[in-house]
């Protein structure tokens, strides 16, 4: 029931989406197609990068739209920051793809060394066989995606990785990473291995004008594909909020200690205690805050009384989680910043670094349905 009033503010979150009417797909976004499109028929593989918690909102569509010189048999998924997303959910995914989509899929973590080692084992592995085992050859990779999936975090990691075992260590370059989408501009060439010698070629995020059906605006919106600039952070917190109330996560949160609880404050020096307090008291990535927005949440949804199937009431609840999270984030109403806004923006930060949990947005299709389609 819950999720039904999840959907609702899914919705009213794809609403303001479509009003923008594309408004993220700008003129440098055309030309990084047209330039990705140039290259899909010269290059050995592509690895098409997608955000583990929204696999398929994330699927980068141009080449769902392929040509004749469109690579098939040479694309290779990745589920990035499957560290964010539910595991059970990442591995149904995986699973999925592999035997629907007839086409390789790993799931990484592009900050976790040992995760970017196997897929660039994968890599390695998958051009010997594309260039029939010679060991002296030049393989090329394109890697695309949409805006935010971590493309860029995923190039740096290998190039890093490649070139500390590569025989010719020349100077190390590093990609564009930011937590904020479009970033990266142009496309650029980094040496991952050698023997056979492969060079990735890092893109531009390239977000389609349409999206394939009316739930994936939402779900991008919250994931950092769509710049947060276009949306108001408000909207995107809302419906954050109906994902978190409407999943059971919040119930591992029932034991968490209270706000200043330390714990160990058994220290003696009680004003230097009292200094760290005050020197993290603004730091929401503190651990002792992720601790207080946590047990705000299982209260608050716990001890609501309402039906939240229904969208109203829902929405009560969600406002009064607003209110709670004012004193939790320390958000002072005598700020010049809009105090919905800065609440927002923090509760925003804590998912996008996994403190909230670990949501998979997407659904893994019914292999049965699609058959009957």
């Amino acid at each position: 029931m819950a999720a039904a009033a999840a959907e609702t503010a899914s919705r009213r979150l794809g609403a303001a989406v479509r009003g923008l009417s594309g408004a993220w797909y700008g003129r440098h976004m055309a030309a990084a197609e047209r330039a990705i499109r140039t290259r899909l028929p010269l290059v050995d593989l592509v690895l098409e990068v997608c955000d583990a918690r929204v696999p398929a909102s994330s699927a980068f569509e141009p080449l769902r739209r392929r040509g004749p010189l469109d690579p098939d048999g040479r694309r290779f998924f990745v589920l990035n920051k499957a560290d964010l997303a539910d595991p059970s959910e990442t591995e149904k995914w995986t699973a999925y793809m592999k035997k629907q989509r007839t086409c390789p899929c790993i799931a990484v973590n592009s900050h976790n060394r040992e995760s970017i080692k196997e897929l660039l084992n994968v890599v390695r592995s998958r051009i010997r066989e594309i260039k029939h085992g010679e060991r002296d050859c030049t393989g090329t990779v394109l890697l695309v995606g949409i805006p935010n999936v971590g493309k860029s975090a995923i190039v740096n990691a290998m190039h890093q990785i490649g070139r500390i075992g590569a025989a010719d260590k020349g100077k190390l370059k590093h990609a564009i990473v930011s937590s904020h989408p479009g970033e990266t501009r142009d496309i650029s060439g980094y040496k991952v291995a050698s023997h056979p010698n492969i060079y990735v070629l890092d893109t531009p995020g390239v977000l389609s004008l349409r999206f394939a059906n009316d739930d994936s605006g939402p779900r991008l919106a919250l994931t950092g594909a769509i710049k947060g600039s276009l949306l108001d952070e408000y909207d995107i917190a809302q419906f954050l909020l109906a994902v978190v109330n409407s999943r059971g996560e919040y119930r591992s949160w029932e034991n968490l200690n209270q706000a200043g609880d330390t714990s160990s404050s058994g220290n003696a020096n009680t004003s230097r205690s009292h200094s760290k307090k005050r020197q993290y008291v603004s730091d929401h990535s503190q651990d002792f805050i992720v601790k207080v927005v946590r047990q705000v949440l299982f209260e608050t949804i716990s001890f609501f009384k309402g039906d939240l199937g229904k969208e109203d009431e829902l929405r009560r609840l969600v406002d009064r989680q607003f209110i709670s999270l004012q004193e939790a984030f320390k958000v002072s109403t005598e700020s010049s910043e809009d105090v919905g806004k800065s609440i927002a923006l923090k509760l925003l930060n804590l998912y996008s670094t996994g403190k909230l949990g670990h949501y998979t947005l997407d659904h893994v299709p019914d292999v049965r349905q699609e058959v009957a389609a």
